[in-house]
């Protein structure tokens, strides 16, 4: 079927798109008054840290993780994800949201607080997970901060785009890793069009060979840049690079990650699973667990407690994609503006629509990996030509003619939800390839050398503006009744899973490990 036959399916399906759902992850780094990490624990008026599933941490106590539910409309999502920030804000007394992808002052690595969930063995694995990723890549690198989108269609739309035989998990499956596939070939696009993070503070690298240039005393930086934070100086392992996870089928995908969580690593052999008695990490796998994979996007299922992610896919299929690659706004309290959801939307429908044949064994999935590093270190660089097929384009010419693809998927949810706020969107990324300075990457340089402020500095003032706006904003007393409801009972359900525990957590670690199956 060609992609005109495939959209017109679509088009004829287009009320279908009104199912589709969003919902956003943003992780942000409480820091204090002087943009230095703040080391209290987690707020007591957020609730538990493990039960509540709107606020949580990431990897350390100081990295917050405001979750939304899903939405079929980006205003209502945007709306969910400014309350929460308010609610938020509100509990965090003078401390601030550090609202930018790469971190604020840190402290020595030892100094870094690992996130605590409780005594229960629930709890205890998530905790001895990040002791595990401490000892593997260090605990600066777990302090960047970004947003993760997460998309679905209607399985009815899977079934209507996809004509061959199979049960609907099946068409689900085969879109979602379509999708996947041309997710992987054009997302260095999203990292043109909205990374924002093409300086980071001298404080983060602690030392390291970076090759970066020097914008002041604090400030480095790559005139070209996009999002440092997606580039090698970001989160990076060299056990992950071997996967070669290009996402062909998930069948293969899975194999390779059961393989990833069960097969010893040299280097983490090195370390051992415990030191004076007590766990670092929970295996000397290549994977301790599969949510260690780092990756731009991942098929996800949602889990019931204790179930491994490759069993639920396994066994149940994809029921969604996490898109990892969004660098935070720094322009926005909420760290994504409703344009730049509006344009993913377009792009993931695209991804699913267009034709997505699979990598084939010759190195093409590593020319789609490798114009998306070149595009995050150098991605305004005047002239700068990518890989397609092996032959060289202008980036500005390959942006024109996906955003020209992409155009009719935005008017498909401009028709369904009525208005014209994703052509806008849309037109706004045209003038982003039209003119590079209305970047958020050129934007944030220039306004960092207009304003003769450090990057952390910069950033510091951006923070505290958008902690004063969302402490006046307030919250309306439904609102604020319903945030407090959720930490008071989050704290009653930890307590409850705790006093659940009947094994030890030696125990409880092996049961762990026995309930991951063979996928195929």
């Amino acid at each position: 079927m060609t992609d005109t036959q495939r959209y017109a399916r679509l088009a004829a399906h287009a009320p279908l798109l009104d199912q589709t759902l969003r919902g956003i992850e943003k992780e942000g780094l409480r820091v204090d008054n002087r943009g230095a990490l703040a080391l209290t624990p987690h707020p007591a008026a957020l609730g538990s840290a493990l039960t509540n599933e709107h606020v949580t941490t990431d990897y350390s106590e100081s990295l917050l993780e405001l979750i939304t539910g899903t939405h079929t409309r980006v205003d209502d999502l945007i709306g969910e994800l400014a309350d929460t920030h308010r609610f938020v804000q509100g509990a965090l007394g003078a401390e601030l949201i550090w609202n930018q992808s790469m971190p604020a002052a840190l402290p020595d690595e030892a100094g870094i607080p690992i996130a605590w969930y409780g005594k229960s063995n629930t709890g205890m694995l998530k905790h001895v997970y990040r002791r595990g990723l401490a000892e593997r890549y260090g605990k600066t690198m777990q302090c960047i901060a970004g947003v993760h989108y997460n998309f679905s269609l209607p399985e009815a739309l899977w079934l209507a785009l996809d004509p061959a035989d199979g049960d609907a998990r099946a068409h689900r499956n085969r879109g979602y890793i379509g999708l996947i596939r041309n997710f992987t070939r054009y997302a260095w696009l999203l990292m043109y069009l909205f990374g924002a993070t093409p300086a980071l503070s001298r404080d983060f690298l602690h030392g390291r060979d970076h090759g970066l240039q020097t914008l002041d005393a604090d400030t480095l930086y790559l005139p070209h840049a996009t999002s440092l934070r997606m580039s090698d100086l970001g989160y990076q392992s060299k056990a992950q690079a071997q996967l070669k996870l290009c996402y062909n089928d998930l069948e293969t995908f899975l194999a390779r990650q059961y393989t990833a969580v069960t097969q010893p690593w040299p280097a983490y052999e090195a370390i051992g699973t415990h030191r004076d008695g007590q766990w670092i990490q929970l295996n000397t796998n290549v994977l301790q667990i599969e949510n260690e994979y780092y990756s731009i996007i991942r098929p996800k299922r949602a889990t019931g407690r204790c179930e491994r992610p490759i069993t639920a896919l396994a066994e149940r299929g994809v029921q969604y994609v996490e898109v990892r690659c969004m660098d935070i706004d720094p322009w926005t309290s909420t760290g994504i503006a409703p344009e730049a959801a509006r344009f993913i939307d377009a792009f993931l429908l695209f991804c699913a629509t267009a034709d997505s044949p699979p990598f084939p064994e010759d190195g093409r999935c590593q020319r789609s990996a490798d114009n998306f590093a070149t595009v995050v270190k150098q991605g305004r660089r005047p002239g700068l030509t990518l890989d397609r097929e092996g032959t060289p384009i202008g980036l500005r010419q390959w942006g024109e003619q996906l955003l020209d693809l992409i155009e009719p998927y935005a008017a498909l949810y401009d028709q369904t939800q009525g208005g014209h706020a994703y052509a806008e969107s849309l037109a706004l990324q045209r003038a982003k390839l039209a003119d590079v300075e209305l970047t958020p990457s050129a934007r944030l340089l220039r306004e960092l050398r207009d304003c003769g402020l450090s990057f952390h500095d910069y950033t510091l003032r951006q923070s505290g503006e958008h902690a004063a706006a969302l402490r006046a904003q307030g919250l309306h007393a439904d609102r604020a009744a319903f945030y407090a409801e959720m930490a008071r009972k989050s704290v009653s359900d930890q307590a409850a899973i705790e006093a659940c525990d009947d094994v030890d957590f030696d125990t409880y670690v092996a049961k762990y490990h026995m309930a991951l199956k063979r996928p195929f």
